[in-house]
């Protein structure tokens, strides 16, 4: 079987995290200190596209406005390279940036915050195993902040670049050192739920930061205040964490017995407390009589020992499925959604994004609540099956707007000479185009007006501007640039918001958590860093490919493609993802070393009978 389940990881375990409050409200402050690194993380990816948008930004709600419309965008790097050309003459042209941004490469700054993350998370590893947890988050801090400092007074924009690579360096760091700080200095039973806070504040990071920025959308020059201001929560969580301690566990490793006894006292309660000394006792002890010494680390050894062996494979698999099961598409064609749904008012969107950003928000409490009650494993099967189905429905959707697009009207297209689509008026097939055809023209881009007879007649297709988005409103008519008028849109909107409720409080933090938990002490750190190195990468392979894929094979193919992949993620958790709810650290070890599968992950697992396992 997969190991003991520990009494107390059930119903109760939420509200006895909420009782931490009152009762001890030491072990909420490591939590919450170590977790405002998340909100660092997610102010960050927002307000840094303000710079060179004006608009509303958020780390997964960012719009780029050019030439009256809204892009959409996930992560901080989604479409730059096809919308990069149009950033530099909107920002130029439009709002005023012409000495600062007009020779920027918006391709380099975002690959250099990317490759600063991917070796922060790198480094990372090796500096928590290294200098503690603690110091890790020090460093991160310090990183960020130095970064945030360089853009905000930055004269010119090469120095916008390396500010980029510092603050790249300090969210890659903090990205895999908060879960692993608060999840060695949680009690077990609610070890998942103070974990899930880091993913909370992630996404209240990124809701905080839509709302800040949106109040500034049309604020000249505040860009240098939306750079600085992301360097407060770096500031405030150093000066935090300078008032807390360091891993207990990584203390009892370093042979510093006696501060780890101390800081243990304080976390866990006088009937369990000793349980959890001897248990890290006896695991610190079998690797020094394994290894000769606490202190080795032996990459080798690493790879050919079987519980870190099977510890990477379940929690590196996690991280790289987080990103392939298709986030970044979804949130990217958002807008898309919503116009197909009827709202195609650009400004009905971005509140409407809102709403996105606070569902994502409400994900994260849903992880809080559930995560120590039901369970790691089973929290990831029931939010790959909502993804499932989610990606099933948009697939559908797109299909049929795909081959049901309004055609384009000859008449209605050509009552003003001045604004028909040049494409079309070139085009030997004209006769055959229909929305989509004209939502893909780009010299220049062109826009659907639609028919005053209803929205799925016949319209027009004419340049894509402000002036002739407002001849379109008007007319009393509906403008489209993003997607196509359908009579099934409200589905792809349901679709949209049951793929953010399921995937937020499973896929979105349940890979981190198991992270944080599931490696042996020694290794936990440098494992740590190498899931979290493969999450960034995945997350860069995916944001660089998936604008290339919808071209090749269309967006509901695309859709389909990862919903297939969602199928094997799927797979994979019931195979080689074990239970790890309410179970100590030190115990997740034997565990895996005996792990066998367990397909029935609805039923609990039996009392193991080994003196080591019993409940504390």
């Amino acid at each position: 079987m997969e190991g003991g389940i520990h009494g107390g990881a059930d119903k109760s375990a939420f509200r006895e995290c909420f009782s931490l409050t009152w009762k001890n409200p030491y072990v909420l402050r490591l939590a919450f200190s170590a977790g405002i690194g998340g909100l660092l993380f997610g102010y960050d990816t927002g307000k840094f596209l303000n710079l060179l948008s004006a608009v509303s930004l958020i780390y997964i709600h960012v719009w780029l406005k050019f030439d009256g419309i809204y892009i959409y965008m996930q992560e901080l790097y989604q479409e730059l390279c096809f919308i990069s050309k149009k950033i530099s003459r909107l920002l130029t042209e439009k709002l005023g940036y012409r000495n600062y941004f007009n020779k920027i490469d918006v391709e380099m700054i975002v690959s250099m915050a990317v490759a600063g993350a991917i070796v922060g998370a790198a480094i990372g590893g090796w500096a928590n195993d290294k200098f503690g947890r603690r110091s890790a988050i020090l460093m991160a801090d310090f990183l960020f902040l130095i970064g945030a400092i360089v853009m905000a007074v930055a004269p010119n924009p090469s120095l916008i670049v390396v500010g980029r690579v510092f603050v790249g360096l300090g969210v890659g760091m903090a990205s895999m050192t908060a879960p692993l700080y608060i999840s060695e200095a949680s009690p077990a039973k609610i070890r998942g739920a103070l974990v899930s806070t880091n993913g909370f504040l992630i996404t209240g990071g990124q809701f905080v930061s839509y709302l800040i920025n949106l109040a500034f959308t049309d604020v000249k020059g505040t860009w240098r205040w939306m750079l600085g201001i992301a360097g407060v929560p770096a500031l405030l969580q150093f000066i935090l964490m300078f008032t807390l301690p360091e891993s207990p566990r990584w203390l009892y490793r370093k042979g510093r017995e006696e501060e780890a006894k101390a800081i243990m006292r304080r976390i866990y309660s006088a009937e369990d407390v000793e349980h959890e000394i001897r248990a890290l006792k006896d695991s610190v002890e079998s690797e020094i009589l394994e290894e000769g010494s606490s202190e080795k680390i032996n990459m080798i050894k690493l790879c050919k020992t079987k519980t870190v062996r099977r510890g990477l494979i379940a929690g590196v698999g996690l991280q790289v499925f987080q990103q392939f099961v298709g986030i970044n598409t979804v949130m990217y064609y958002s807008p898309t959604i919503f116009q197909l749904a009827g709202f195609a008012s650009n400004r009905t969107a971005i509140l409407l994004s809102l709403v996105t950003a606070g569902l994502n928000a409400f994900g994260s409490i849903i992880s809080i609540y559930l995560i120590d009650r039901a369970g790691r494993k089973k929290l990831l099967i029931i939010s790959l099956l909502g993804v499932i189905v989610s990606l099933g429905l948009l697939t559908g959707v797109f299909y049929e707007v795909t081959t049901h697009a309004p055609a384009v009207s000859f008449l209605e297209t050509q009552r003003f000479n001045n604004v028909t689509c040049p494409d079309y008026n070139s085009s030997l097939k004209a006769q055959t185009w229909d929305c989509m055809t004209c939502l893909k023209a780009s010299s220049p881009s062109c826009g659907f007006c639609s028919s005053p007879s209803g929205k799925e007649h016949p319209g027009a297709c004419w340049v894509s501007n402000d002036s002739v988005k407002d001849l379109c409103h008007n007319e009393n008519r509906l403008w489209y640039t993003r997607g196509c008028p359908s009579n099934f849109g409200w589905f792809a909107l349901l679709g949209l918001g049951l793929y953010i409720i399921f995937f937020s409080p499973g896929m979105g933090t349940v890979p981190w958590i198991v992270n944080s938990e599931i490696y042996p002490l020694r290794f936990r750190g440098i494992c740590g860093g190498i899931a979290a190195t493969a999450n960034w990468i995945s997350n860069l392979i995916v944001a660089q490919s998936f604008l290339s894929l919808t071209e090749a094979i269309g967006t509901s193919w695309t859709f389909l493609m990862f919903g297939v992949i969602s199928v094997i993620a799927l797979l994979f958790v019931v195979v080689c993802v074990p239970e790890t709810k309410g179970m100590p650290m030190e115990e997740i070890e034997k565990m895996l070393e005996g792990r066998s599968l367990h397909f029935k992950f609805w039923k609990k697992r039996s009392q193991p009978v080994e003196k080591g396992n019993q409940t504390a």
